[in-house]
């Protein structure tokens, strides 16, 4: 009884505050004060993904990525209720700042309410970054709040050249050693400005319509069973398509036809990556371990790549997607920046080190929508690096009912290399030149993958727009859907709904399509912006937007000159 009263208490901000401050982890989920503490090392997605949401309404993220029962157990780390509407703070991994119980016995109840209203007003812009070194002057003091930097959005080109000339009328008015308004700022208050235009209000009573009509949406696509997964006519055909690309494979080799073996193999290892992607978000079976074990086979085993480490990663990606401190998804320096935010040597929340904007940077990525389609084609080779790293240094959970998954994804390394590396590559195929050009090719085959998975976000808003924002605005204000007809489905692989997969991650791809009607719907009541290309001016709007910031980071270069010029002439 005396547990269960505890369960049902009111706990206000400020207690909640102070538990924060002490190193708790709360997060709230459907008015349920949750302290997590006890099972970050247990859960199978990573504690970062948790951690994220610490301090947050998490009502909708933990819902849509996690099934019924999984919810249910949610109830043993409950410690009381909240009231009323909910005002996120920013968590401490993205650097929220919180008071000590003693710091907030000191001030009043009035004070503190007051505190928060404040928080609520400057919510939307305000920002904890450090002053920059080469656009703040030492001899001016930095602000204690900045506003938050935001890159280039998923606007029109006109929208693009226009902010590139505003940055060069800012570079030519305003002397930048002696002003606080720099090339950078001038851009990140363009960009914000610009979202707040396009999206619908941030005050909580149009944010709270938009989660109570996606609420709405999920019991409606819940009744109309598109969460069923349909596996005669959904993977009957993809297996089929598996069977016939493996059997051309080993025909090849046997012919000796080898350098034709590489095209099926690619193909392979390109479509069943779909599989896995389906898998690890339960979106097959929905049971935990089959799913997990099927995603594991297929990765590991047949393709060398961990789907462990895929779903840790993934996981933020879904949550902070398209922020450039936190999302490991966008985090490509020296090769690549979608957001001048890169610029200012950010530190990754995920990766846990310092990007440097170097100087290999700063060659690279003035010429990266030249180098885009060529490193996409390599890509896979960065992949299996960041599994090994996974697998080899125990970055997965190490407790709980995903401790063996380390271990079973380390024999399918093992079994992956035997059977392709000395089975196929050393053994079956003859000559230095032909082994090459066979482990070139199928690599480079399935890279319109990396290109499908950059395209749904590379073009889009890495704008912060602060705690208000609700979950479902900022999934569509980050991620672009790719239209295609309905016969080359199988190419994309679901992921070309990539908008409505954030939304609803857990729903089989198969039935991706009928839930982009009702999703389409909910953009029109809510006036939420449906991004929607076609695959052509899909990857249009993301080379215009490489080559966009690839100009701010040529003006930056010039403006740096420029100071050192002055300065040196002085």
């Amino acid at each position: 009884m005396a547990a269960q009263a505890r369960k049902t208490q009111i706990l206000s901000r400020r207690e909640i505050e102070g538990l924060i401050a002490e190193g708790r982890h709360i997060v709230m989920v459907d008015q349920k004060v949750l302290k997590v503490d006890a099972w970050l090392p247990y859960h199978p997605g990573g504690d970062k993904a948790i951690k994220h949401m610490v301090g947050r309404d998490a009502t909708d993220e933990v819902q849509r990525f996690h099934s019924a029962q999984t919810l249910e157990l949610t109830n043993r780390y409950q410690i009381g209720r909240i009231e009323g509407h909910w005002l996120n703070f920013v968590p401490p991994i993205q650097g929220g700042k919180f008071r000590t119980r003693e710091e907030l016995d000191k001030i009043s109840e009035e004070e503190y309410l007051e505190s928060c209203s404040s928080e609520q007003e400057s919510a939307s812009a305000a920002s904890s970054a450090a002053q920059s070194p080469i656009f703040e002057p030492a001899d001016q003091p930095a602000s204690g709040l900045r506003k938050r930097h935001v890159s280039p959005s998923s606007s029109s080109s006109s929208s693009s050249s226009s902010s590139s000339s505003s940055m060069s009328s800012v570079e030519l008015e305003q002397p930048a050693p002696r002003t606080k308004m720099t090339v950078l700022d001038a851009r990140t208050q363009e960009e914000l400005d610009f979202d707040k235009a396009k999206y619908p209000s941030l005050d909580p009573q149009t944010q709270d319509n938009i989660v109570q009509k996606y609420r709405q949406l999920q019991e409606r696509i819940e009744a109309e069973g598109l969460y069923q997964c349909h596996y005669w006519t959904g993977y009957g055909p993809e297996f089929l398509r598996y069977a016939i690309a493996l059997a051309l494979f080993i025909t090849c080799l046997r012919t000796g036809w080898y350098i034709t073996a590489a095209f099926p193999l690619g193909f392979l290892w390109h479509q069943l990556v779909f599989t896995v992607h389906d898998a690890a978000h339960m979106g097959v079976t929905h049971n935990f371990y089959v799913d997990s074990v099927l995603a594991m086979t297929l990765a590991s085993y047949c393709g060398g790549l961990s789907a462990c480490w895929w779903k840790q990663s993934h996981n933020v990606h879904h949550l902070v997607t398209n922020s450039p401190e936190h999302d490991p998804d966008i985090e490509y320096l020296p090769f690549f920046a979608i957001t001048h935010r890169f610029f200012e040597n950010l530190t990754s929340s995920y990766y846990e080190f310092t990007m440097k904007y170097d100087a290999i940077a700063k060659f690279m990525i003035r010429i990266q929508h030249f180098t885009y389609y060529p490193i996409m084609m390599v890509a896979r080779f960065n992949l299996y690096r960041l599994s090994y790293s996974y697998i080899l240094l125990g970055q997965g959970p190490k407790k709980g009912q995903a401790w063996w998954f380390r271990y079973f994804e380390l024999a399918g390394q093992v079994f992956f290399w035997t059977w392709y590396g000395y089975g196929v590559v050393y053994k079956t195929i003859p000559g230095g030149w032909n082994r090459f050009l066979f482990v070139l090719l199928t690599h480079a085959i399935p890279s319109p993958l990396h290109v499908q998975i950059t395209l749904s976000h590379f073009a889009m808003s890495t704008t912060d727009m602060g705690v208000t924002e609700s979950f479902p605005q900022k999934m569509l204000r980050t991620t672009m859907d790719v239209d295609c007809p309905q016969w080359l489905d199988f190419f994309h692989g679901g992921l070309q709904f990539q908008a409505i997969h954030h939304l609803y991650p857990r729903i089989p791809r198969h039935n991706l399509r009928r839930t982009q009607k009702l999703v389409q719907e909910f953009c029109n009541e809510v006036d939420i912006p449906y991004a929607l290309y076609g695959f052509v001016d899909g990857n249009k709007a993301v080379l215009g937007k490489m080559a966009d910031v690839a100009r701010q980071a040529a003006i930056l270069a010039e403006c740096q000159k420029t100071i050192v010029v002055g300065e040196f002439s002085h």
